[in-house]
């Protein structure tokens, strides 16, 4: 799970870096966001190596262990993590709600705005995941309740104020948010099947925010599918239903971590630009190899000429069809 996560997110960050996008802003909140999935694996990471290092001896460190930096550290990072990945969904579901709900108005933030709502993401991620870590007195060992260094399942020994404070994250601002998206896409399909507007030049001006927004309800789809198990779980234990302490850790390190995974592949690989920007890449590539190649054994002009029928350097297909149609290529 944890080469999964780092190794798609890398790659992600990497390929959008080199293909050059003219949405950037968008592009941007992109890379942000699969910064924040990285830092999951990286948590997946430390919690395998520390797995490793204490296997057959566990109940002997299990509350040396729990106590230790190297655990706060790690569940101060899953939950940045995962705080900074809700905020920004959130953040991107609203800005094609108000797009796609209210198409003639210019409600489209700019560079400054952009850059404003990801530092302000960030800092609250970081302020939500660092102030249990300020004062033990009053949280207690707020990481260090379980072998995974998650505050999800809560217990009879836990402090008030740590019990609560896990409570107004998980149940209050993560279902918050997560009712928020749901409310936003359901009603960006409804106001989209209601209109059923057939004029051309409005079809063309929101085609490239529904094709986005449809691949943002993926990825909201999958997210939904990993915190309504943390949703549970939460509730569960506020109930003080007994719940053992591995159902905690294996939807700690199997179920919160999907979406960190999935989403480089909802929303970079599966899209018709990364697809048509790739094959172009690839094609380019082999078209210099067998240049390389065949320059030893044929002349360069009759290469040259055998060469340039390659068509790498034409319009994609896809930009091909969107411009027919009168959309802007741009944006696909």
């Amino acid at each position: 799970m944890a080469f999964i996560t780092c190794f798609g997110n890398i790659f992600v960050i990497g390929m959008r870096s080199l293909i050059r996008a003219e949405n950037t802003l968008h592009a941007a909140c992109i890379k942000v966001l699969c910064c924040a999935d990285c830092l999951m694996g990286v948590y997946l990471f430390f919690v395998g190596v520390y797995d490793v290092k204490y296997r057959g001896q566990y109940n002997r460190n299990a509350l040396h262990w729990m106590e230790s930096v190297e655990c706060r550290t790690i569940g101060f990072l899953a939950m940045l993590s995962s705080e900074v990945s809700v905020l920004l969904l959130t953040y991107l579901t609203l800005e094609k709600f108000l797009v796609i709900v209210f198409p003639f108005s210019d409600l489209r933030p700019g560079k400054l705005q952009t850059s404003v709502v990801l530092a302000s993401i960030w800092l609250l991620g970081f302020i939500i995941a660092a102030v249990p870590l300020m004062n033990e007195d009053v949280f207690g060992n707020y990481y260090g309740r379980n072998g995974v260094c998650f505050p999800l399942h809560s217990d009879r020994q836990e402090k008030p104020t740590a019990k609560g404070y896990s409570t107004g994250i998980f149940l209050g601002l993560n279902l918050v948010a997560f009712l928020v998206i749901v409310f936003s896409y359901s009603s960006m399909f409804y106001s989209i099947y209601k209109t059923g507007i057939n004029a051309t030049d409005l079809r063309s001006r929101l085609h490239r925010d529904v094709a986005v927004a449809n691949r943002f309800f993926f990825i909201v789809f999958s997210d939904a599918l990993c915190w309504i198990p943390i949703f549970l779980v939460k509730i569960l234990s506020i109930l003080e239903v007994e719940i053992p302490g591995t159902i905690s850790s294996w939807v700690v390190i199997f179920i919160l971590p999907i979406n960190s995974a999935l989403n480089p592949i909802l929303y970079t690989l599966t899209t018709s630009f990364f697809r048509e920007q790739v094959e172009l890449l690839l094609c380019r590539w082999q078209r210099t190899h067998t240049l390389k190649k065949d320059r030893k054994s044929l002349t360069s002009s009759s290469v040259f000429m055998e060469t340039a029928r390659v068509p790498c350097y034409q319009l994609p297909t896809y930009l091909q069809r969107l411009s027919l149609n009168g959309a802007d290529p741009r944006y696909a």
